[in-house]
C-alpha cells in the first residue's frame, strides 16, 4: 500500500523540497500540504493521510497543538521535523504523542526511511542523539502528574519497555530478546495500552524516567 503523507511547514520552499524527496520514493505519495497547524489537522482528516511530517513553529496553531489533536483522535502518525535539537518545543511534541522527530538537516534517504518506519508503527529519533535526548528529557521535562504503574506489565513487557528506553527499533528489540518482530509489535501495543501512552516515544521517555534502560 502507498503511504499517504501530508507536509506541514510554514515555508513554501521547504514544503516543496520535502514533497519532491518523498514523491520520488517508492510507495510514498505526498497528498497534501499545510502552512500551519490548523490546516494540517483539517487536511489530514480530509485526505485520510497515514503520516504528517510536522514542523514545530508555525503561525496560529503550532505543530505541538496539531500533533496532540491528530494523535489524540487517532487520525494519523506524526513525525516532527525541526531545526532544533534539544528544544522545549520538541519535548512538547513528544508529550503530545509524536512518533518521533528528525532534524531538517537529515539526508533524503534517512527521511524516506523514517516516514516508512513511522507509517509501520515504529518510532524514529534523530540519529546520534537518541539517548542524549531521552536522558535530557527525563532530567529536565516536567514529570506527569501521575506515573503509570509499571507493575501492570509482565516481565517480557518490561523488557520491551527497557528496550524502547534504549532507543531500539522493533527489529533491534526482536534480535535482542530473540522474538519475532510481530511479537514485538504486540508487546509494544500492550505496553502503550496498559500505561495509557500515545506513542512508543512516550514509552521510551517513561522507561528513562523509571531507570529501565
Amino acid at each position: 500500500m502507498t503511504i499517504r503523507v501530508l507536509v506541514a511547514d510554514d515555508h513554501a520552499a521547504i514544503r516543496t523540497g520535502l514533497a519532491l524527496i518523498l514523491d520520488r520514493a517508492e510507495g510514498i505519495s505526498v497528498v497534501g500540504e499545510a502552512a500551519d497547524g490548523a490546516a494540517a489537522v483539517r487536511n489530514a482528516r480530509a485526505l485520510d493521510v497515514d503520516v504528517v511530517l510536522m514542523d514545530v513553529r508555525m503561525p496560529g496553531v503550532d505543530g505541538i497543538q496539531a500533533t496532540a489533536e491528530l494523535v489524540g483522535q487517532g487520525v494519523c502518525e506524526v513525525l516532527v521535523l525541526t531545526t532544533f535539537d534539544l528544544d522545549e518545543y520538541v519535548y512538547g511534541a513528544l508529550r503530545a504523542g509524536a512518533a518521533g522527530f528528525l532534524l531538517k538537516s537529515v539526508e533524503a534517504p534517512q527521511l524516506v526511511e523514517a516516514v516508512r518506519l513511522v507509517a509501520a508503527g515504529d518510532g524514529v529519533l534523530a540519529p546520534g542523539v537518541t539517548r542524549r535526548l531521552l536522558g535530557a528529557f527525563a532530567a529536565t521535562a516536567p514529570a506527569p502528574r501521575t506515573r503509570p504503574a509499571l507493575d501492570q506489565l509482565t516481565d517480557r513487557e518490561r523488557d520491551v519497555l527497557a528496550c524502547l528506553g534504549a532507543g531500539l527499533s522493533n527489529q533491534q528489540i526482536a534480535r535482542r530478546l530473540r522474538i519475532s518482530e510481530a511479537t514485538v509489535k504486540s508487546h509494544v501495543s500492550r505496553v502503550l495500552a496498559k500505561l495509557d501512552l500515545r506513542s512508543r516515544v512516550q514509552a521510551a521517555i517513561l522507561a528513562q524516567e523509571s531507570g529501565l534502560n
